[in-house]
């Protein structure tokens, strides 16, 4: 027997007890409502594929109970549908090469552990009135660059009740995975993790019979409209993509990070330049509300210079712009802060981190010089890395990021 396959397994009628199960096929409802699932948690380090498996498998023991408690009574098959929303990097609140590999083994290991029980569904806005379950992961880093780990978060939510049936978690090594960024991701200007994500991420490590997050379950359904727009911007349909954020924006719960990120993109992908600058515009305005703006300024290695090409570079005095406009017309104070990636030594960084901050103050000051009193620089070299793999690629571009944050004057 493998690895994979030594996760516990303990059938339904020694969970309860068989005076418990006769209770349940008569009182189907209340039985279950005693009896909460308890989320099944593995420590030990494990390969990624194993991982995933162990992971799945947790959360298929739990799931299955109810289906075959109905399957027992109905005599017939209960099939459960699920859509599933994209795994995401926990620390980036990225889509990567890595979490879409995570949903591949997710949905081939589903699908054969439960035997057609459950049927993975593509999260479109139409398959969300189909569906009575969602899915939800993360992938979350551990260890250190010396001994990298990811934990595997997994959570089922029931879509009417908005609870969390079932959650499994599973360590993984992170032996050779490929952490690169989906194109979404790579081109956005800035860090596109808000409340929403934030909500999703705290949804996939809630544990059974508790509710899951509000903020997110609030906008599930303008969700699956931004993950088709990504889907589209990814497969470089910017038109169409345009217009899916776009209706997105218009819906409830619409005006989020990475609706505003997805429009200003495909702007930029489409030329409109005018409007690509009105998007970036709300963007910081965004940031601002929220008290915390992350953008993805690069720099030549070593040095306060902005990143020699212009395909990366070019925008950045728009962007400059635009945050000396909204900041000043805010009113805000905030504290500029320059991040590095882990390339170099920590005494190193912090000064040049330091240095790109000061750059960057003094920038907005010369689009606005009332900022030069609003502002003060600050240096955290490496020390608040998000991705920590010192590649100084597009893994770990968000390391290397300027943080705006806003703080009482």
């Amino acid at each position: 027997m493998s690895r994979a396959s030594t996760t516990n397994r303990i059938s339904f009628s020694a969970w309860l007890g068989p005076a418990a199960v006769l209770g349940c096929l008569s009182l189907l409802a209340g039985c279950l409502a005693t009896a909460p699932q308890q989320a099944a948690v593995s420590t030990q380090e494990l390969s990624f594929s194993e991982a995933v498996v162990v992971a799945t498998d947790g959360l298929a023991n739990q799931t299955q109970k109810l289906p075959a408690l109905l399957a027992m009574v109905e005599s017939k098959l209960v099939r459960r549908n699920v859509v599933v929303d994209a795994p995401i990097d926990a620390a980036s609140g990225q889509q990567t090469q890595a979490t879409q590999l995570l949903e591949r083994r997710i949905a081939e290991r589903l699908a054969a552990r439960t035997e057609g029980k459950f049927e993975l569904l593509p999260f479109k806005t139409e398959n969300l009135a189909k569906v009575q379950y969602l899915l939800t992961g993360t992938l979350t880093r551990q260890g250190g660059p010396a001994k990298p780990l990811l934990n595997i978060n997994l959570a089922l939510v029931e879509l009417k009740t908005g609870q969390v049936v079932a959650q499994a978690s599973a360590l993984a090594r992170d032996e050779g995975l490929n952490h690169t960024p989906l194109p979404i991701y790579q081109d956005s200007p800035v860090l596109v993790k808000d409340k929403v994500i934030d909500g999703y991420i705290g949804t996939a490590a809630t544990a059974p019979g508790a509710a899951a997050n509000p903020v997110y379950m609030e906008r599930v359904a303008v969700a699956g409209v931004i993950s088709e727009a990504g889907t589209l911007y990814n497969a470089e349909r910017y038109p169409e993509s345009l217009a899916r954020y776009q209706e997105a924006r218009g819906q409830a719960g619409g005006e989020q990070l990475r609706t505003l990120n997805g429009i200003y993109l495909n702007n930029v992908r489409l030329g409109r330049m005018a409007e690509a600058e009105n998007a970036f515009g709300q963007i910081v305005a965004y940031g601002l509300r929220a008290s915390k703006l992350d953008v993805k300024f690069l720099f030549n290695p070593g040095s306060t210079e902005f990143w020699s090409d212009a395909r990366l570079s070019g925008a950045y005095p728009m962007w400059l712009r635009q945050i000396a406009k909204e900041s000043t017309g805010a009113r805000v104070c905030m504290v500029i802060v320059g991040h590095t990636s882990r390339t170099g030594s920590e005494q190193t960084n912090d000064v040049l981190s330091l240095q790109r901050a000061l750059y960057i103050q003094q920038r907005l000051a010369a689009e606005s010089p009332a900022l030069a009193q609003r502002t003060k620089a600050s240096g955290k070299g490496w020390r608040e890395n998000l991705v920590g793999s010192g590649t100084d690629n597009a893994v770990d571009a968000l390391d290397r990021r300027v943080e705006f944050r806003v703080e009482p004057c």
